[in-house]
This record gives structure tokens, sequence and C-alpha cells, in this order.
């Protein structure tokens, strides 16, 4: 059926609701709502793709923004492809990068891919996810296939990216490999007939490529959905491991817990928007209640609480609980402290209390924490020569000093 001949219904309507729901842009979202109404009127699923290269082995909240997009399209009937880029890995993703990436070994990719698969199956559906990986069929283009896949797209459009205009202004080397990166992308969505590639705000040109290429080979072009990048525990950089500000989602459930009750409650909510299964309905519903006068750490409470049974169980998710009270059982956390940036990391605890202002000289914060006062997330410090890495703490000294404490990168 022609894209323009599918009925708009309800139902579609409906669909395309949950589709948008926290997603930074939806391109072309005319043609797209005409793929779902043609995917309705057809009993047929759309071919949803999301390639991530195996960089690291290990999955964080930030990459589930985008998962649970996925999840949400698997729910609607449809299909969904991961796909994990062995072959472009090779290259490395010079997205968003001010210099070249160094490219991983095959022995580094095989190790990440392992369990790659295995942590995003806790959010994706397993029986109704495809597994493909692009060294299938870019192993198989060789110099001549990958001549010709070059001659379909121009100099001149690759340099209206922004991060090679960038380096390219500021006289720092691009490699010409880096241009086979989007060309390969956007050919995974010709071999797997793509009707909508996700991925993150950082990916838009990636994913445009894709849908230029399945032009150029006589295809129906895929619809694009970018998703926004989210903001780690510091609230300021995007959730990264090399920035000590993620979560993992096999993070031990204590851990999980405390770096969620260590957010600002600004940020809460955009947690809520971007992780969170409950329906915007009743976020709203409990946005007002936090204004009504309930207290924003039962509102984080709860977050926490639905994160960590998703990814482990509703005992683990109430055991977090009791632990983490337990924890701040002799002296309360108040709901309003200073939040502080220090420094950069690491930073040792002494210089931590007086750059905070919890101690007004390094002898004083030395006494402190000798006398057992101090305490970083609700664990008593012994250590005088402790350091702390990059992300966000509660800090308290004696029973009334406390300070949410920023380090940075």
């Amino acid at each position: 059926m022609p894209l323009n001949e599918a009925p708009i219904t309800p139902e579609v309507e409906h669909d395309l609701k949950i589709v948008k729901r926290g997603c930074d842009e939806l391109l072309v979202e005319s043609e797209f709502v005409r793929k779902l109404a043609r995917s309705r009127a057809e009993s047929k699923p759309l071919r949803i793709k999301l390639g991530l290269d195996p960089t690291a082995p290990d999955i964080h909240l930030g990459h589930t923004v985008v998962l649970n997009k996925m999840r949400q399209l698997q729910d609607l009937g449809h299909q969904v492809i991961f796909l994990i880029g062995d072959f472009t890995a090779l290259i490395g993703d010079p997205s968003g990068r001010n210099t070249t990436r160094p490219p991983l070994t095959p022995e580094q990719i095989h190790e990440n891919a392992k369990t790659y698969y295995e942590q995003a199956s806790m959010v994706l559906d397993p029986a109704r996810t495809e597994i493909r990986y692009n060294s299938e069929w870019c192993d198989k283009l060789g110099a001549r296939g990958m001549i010709k896949l070059a001659s379909r797209y121009t100099v001149a459009r690759m340099m209206e990216r922004e991060d090679f205009t960038r380096r390219f202004k500021g006289g720092i080397p691009i490699s010409v490999h880096e241009f086979l990166y989007p060309l390969l992308q956007g050919y995974d969505s010709v071999e797997l007939k793509a009707d909508l590639e996700m991925g993150g705000t950082d990916q838009k040109f990636n994913l445009l490529v894709g849908r230029e290429l399945q032009r150029e080979y006589g295809m129906e072009s895929q619809c694009i959905l970018t998703m926004p990048l989210l903001e780690g525990t510091d609230g300021v950089d995007k959730m990264s491991k090399s920035k000590g500000n993620y979560i993992g989602i096999t993070e031990a459930p204590d851990s999980m817990f405390g770096k969620l009750m260590s957010i600002s409650d600004t940020l809460m909510w955009r947690y809520y928007e971007l992780l969170s299964f409950r329906s915007l309905e009743d976020i709203e519903a409990l946005q007002q209640q936090v204004k009504d006068g309930l207290n924003p750490r039962e509102a984080k409470v709860a977050l926490a609480q639905e994160i960590i049974e998703r990814f482990h169980s509703r005992k683990a998710a109430e055991d977090a609980l009791a632990s983490f009270e337990a924890r701040f059982r002799d002296g309360a956390i108040p709901d309003d402290m200073p939040e502080i940036t220090v420094g950069q990391a690491p930073m040792g605890i002494l210089k931590i209390l007086r750059e905070a202002g919890l101690a007004v000289s390094g002898s004083e914060a030395q006494r402190n924490v000798q006398q057992g006062g101090v305490k970083v997330d609700g664990q008593r410090i012994e250590d005088k020569s402790l350091e702390l890495g990059a992300g966000t703490y509660v800090v308290q000294v004696g029973k009334r000093k406390f300070a949410r404490i920023t380090l940075t990168v």
C-alpha cells in the first residue's frame, strides 16, 4: 500500500503519542505517521533499527533511554533490530569528537560484544529482537564495494557535519577513514531495510545519511527518531563511564539507589520523563503532589525503586530502600542543602571539606575525619587520605552540616 493511501486512525494517533514521548526529534513525522498507518492496515510490523558499537562492555542508564523506546515499539508490535557494529567499531565513530577516535582491536570488540546484548536484554524482549552484526555485509563489500559506496555521497555533504567542520576550521586532522563511518552506518539501513532508525541527538547526521543512501539504492527512506542524551548524576555532562557520573544497569542495588537519591530534585523529573515507565499523566500528578507539599524525597525514592526493580527485583528494591534508610537513621538528611561544585576529580576528602565550607581549615577537616564525624553518602569516612572521583555526593560533617557536592572531570 502506498504511504499516502494508508488511513490515519485513532489507534495510529495513540501509537504516535507513545513513540514521541520524551523524544528530541522525529523526521519526517508525516512520513512516519503514514508508515504506522500502513503497518496497521497491512498487519505488517515496521523494522526499527538501533545500532550500537561495542566500545565499552557495560550499559548504563543513559543507554537505556533509547532502549526503552525500542521496547515501547516492540510492545506496539514492531520488529526491532539490535545491530552490533562490530565492523564500524574498527573505525571508531567520530560523532561529537574533537580528535580522531582510536579504533578498537577485534579482541576488544569481541570481549565487549559478549556482554552487550545480554545487558540490553534486560530492557528489550529477547524473543522479539533481531540480532545482527554489520560485519555480515561490510566484510563482503571489499575495496570495489567500498569505492562504489563512497561514490554515492559527496565530500561537501560530509563537511556539513558540525564536528568535521569544527575540526577542519581548527586545523585538527580528519582521517579519510572517518568519512567511511557515517557511510557504513547508512549502508546498514540499506541492508536491513529499516523503516525507522533510532539514536541519540549526537547521531542525527549519521541517521540522515542512512535515509539518503536508501533513496540512492531505490528504497523508501527510513524515518529517524533521536532521543535526548541523559545527563549524569552531576546534572551537567551526559552520562558517561569515563566521566564517573554514570549508573550502570548491572550495579549493585544499594549503589544504584544511593546514586539515584543523590541527583538534584530538578534532574529527578528529567529522569522520570526519560527512564520511568509510568504514564505522563502519572508523572504530572506526582509533580503536582510535590507542588502541594509532598516531600520530593518520596518521589525520588519511588523512581529509584522502579528502576532497581526493573534491573534486579522488587525485593532488591525494597532491601535497597531499607539499607539506605538504615544508613541515615542516625541523622536525617535534610531536603534542602547547599549544592556545591568544588573542582575537578580526583580530590582528597580534606580539601573537599575546606572547599565546600564544611571545615574552616585543613586541621579541622582532619580532626573531623579522625573523630568519625564525616560521612559520604551515609558511610563514615576513616581514611583522611581518601580521594573521591567525579560525581555527586552527599557529604555530612557532624549532625548538622550537609552539602551536595559535585566533582567534575
